[in-house]
């Protein structure tokens, strides 16, 4: 069997990061190999989140943070996928919302002529 018979070799690597994940995921379900319901999707992303959680506990290295963190992304991209939705427009999303909101709060901490550090980040909160 070649490099080129492989099923993950069909796919374009250097798209976006979230799409290529879903593209790997929905190539690896095209063959059975998947979760049967969202419930394993679900449970897969607190494993990964658990898993993240010890190694910041443990004080781990850049490296495995980014490992962690990596599996996470990517076990949130397979929820999305389970769910008909695209992972990069849902970011786009709540990217747009930060950036509406935070405007905001910037927009109260200069109305009231202070400075963000004149408020606590309840009191910023509440602006949210």
């Amino acid at each position: 069997m070649s490099k080129y018979d492989f099923l993950l070799n069909q796919l374009n690597p250097k798209q976006d990061p979230l799409s290529y994940a879903v593209d790997m995921q929905k190539a690896a379900s095209s063959v059975g190999f998947d979760w049967p319901d969202i419930k394993g999707v679900i449970a897969k992303i607190h494993e990964e989140l658990d898993e993240l959680g010890e190694e910041i506990a443990d004080d781990a290295d850049k490296n495995s943070l980014k490992d962690e963190l990596g599996d996470v992304l990517f076990a949130c991209c397979n929820l999305a996928r389970h769910l008909g939705l695209d992972p990069v427009e849902a970011l786009q999303g709540t990217n747009h919302k930060f950036y509406r909101r935070f405007n905001f709060v910037e927009t109260s901490v200069t109305a009231a002529n202070k400075r963000f550090d004149d408020f606590s980040l309840e009191e910023l909160d509440d602006f949210w």
